[in-house]
């Protein structure tokens, strides 16, 4: 599993970098990755509830809330560290649904053009994803770890 997942955040790496979205460089930042596996274990049960129906959206909010995340670091991150559940801070301001747009709109303070590409650039990673694991032929079942 773990080469599986080096390799796609690899291709994941350099499909962004050819889109010009990242840098060569991966950022470090502990005071994030102390907090993001509370993020993803908050977000888990309704990931997995949305994956069956919308593969792509359960794949891209992850995204969008990893943007939102570094976005907060960037900012105001003494306050939204503090913040008990990040990820139900986020969900519960639109719904799970709209947390998109919410992200786009009210975190990253997106309009027009950029908007629409992120959308875009967000929605052609989950599919990435997406494809890759289904290439994998995980069971519905599986253990992920």
């Amino acid at each position: 599993m773990e080469n599986f997942e080096e390799q796609l955040r690899k291709d994941l790496h350099q499909f962004l970098l050819s889109m010009k979205e990242v840098d060569n460089r991966m950022p470090e930042c502990p005071d994030v990755e102390e907090k993001w596996e509370e993020i993803a274990k908050a977000y888990i049960p309704d990931g997995i509830r949305e994956f069956q129906d919308f593969p792509s959206a359960s794949l891209g909010w992850m995204m969008y809330i990893g943007m939102a995340v570094a976005k907060m670091w960037d900012t105001e991150w003494e306050i939204y560290s503090k913040i008990e559940d990040l990820y139900a801070y986020m969900r519960d301001k639109r719904g799970y649904d709209a947390m998109d747009e919410y992200i786009r709109e009210e975190v990253l303070l997106l309009q027009g053009v950029d908007y629409t590409v992120l959308e875009k650039v967000t929605g052609e990673c989950a599919s990435r994803v997406y494809n890759a694991l289904m290439h994998q032929r995980f069971s519905p079942n599986s253990r992920c770890t």
